[in-house]
């Protein structure tokens, strides 16, 4: 057999996984969508999702969505339990840390680069605006969703495609931990006023007074987290 017939045979072969492409590509995008949803504050720690209602809603096969919970499965956002199914996945404290210790890296190394008022910064500007719209109309979920909307346009000012695909992850993760806090308002609120620090040194092209403040930042909201695990520990001696 030449080489031209054995990739003549090779590329023949693949053509029994026409079908399992088609499915990945799907399942991807409705993990993308689950995962947006639970980075939005749909979906909270600890429920079991629907296979049937999910998928109704989706339009999807039950396969097609089986494979997108392994996907976010593998993400961290969710978790199965043998014959219970699938739930959304409660973080341990050692997770918030952990999330911590990767978004001060990523997110104080974006904005450190920065020399000049970025051309994304219109976008950086809405995102605080979006904020205050849902403070004053006490919406407070919708506050925590523009903020962590702010962070992922802050890592992406660093304008790598990874590392942009990396926070979403991130983030996704983040909101599950942001469940934890018993007062949204009080947790969220003062970061705003925060967020619109860390835009004004953006918008002066002063990378490092923007990193410093943001190191902060994030150092104070770890250590909140981290105060409520604590917290909730006491109160619920079996978690």
């Amino acid at each position: 057999m030449t080489i031209a017939e054995g990739g003549s045979a090779s590329v023949q072969g693949l053509e029994a996984d026409r079908g399992m492409i088609s499915r990945t590509s799907t399942a991807e995008r409705v993990a993308g969508v689950l995962r947006t949803r639970i980075a939005e504050g749909f979906f909270l720690p600890g429920v079991r999702l629907s296979e049937h209602d999910i998928g109704s809603a989706l339009g999807v096969s039950r396969n097609t969505l089986r494979e997108a919970f392994r996907l976010l499965t593998h993400e961290r956002l969710l978790t199965h339990e043998l014959n219970r199914g699938v739930f959304v996945r409660v973080l341990p404290v050692e997770d918030v840390v952990d999330l911590y210790k990767v978004r001060k890296v990523v997110e104080c190394s974006a904005v450190r680069a920065v020399t000049e008022k970025p051309p994304t910064f219109a976008k950086l500007a809405r995102l605080v605006e979006d904020g205050r719209i849902a403070e004053r109309s006490e919406r407070w979920q919708d506050l925590g969703t523009a903020n962590i909307r702010f962070h992922s346009a802050i890592a992406e000012l660093s304008g790598s495609e990874r590392i942009d695909e990396l926070m979403r992850g991130i983030l996704a993760e983040l909101r599950l931990v942001f469940h934890m806090m018993a007062d949204p308002r009080r947790f969220h609120e003062p970061y705003l006023k925060r967020n619109a620090e860390i835009l004004e040194r953006i918008e002066a092209g002063d990378g490092l007074g923007a990193e410093k403040l943001l190191a902060q930042y994030l150092t104070d909201a770890e250590n909140q987290l981290v105060e409520a695990y604590a917290e909730r520990s006491q109160t619920q001696p079996g978690t």
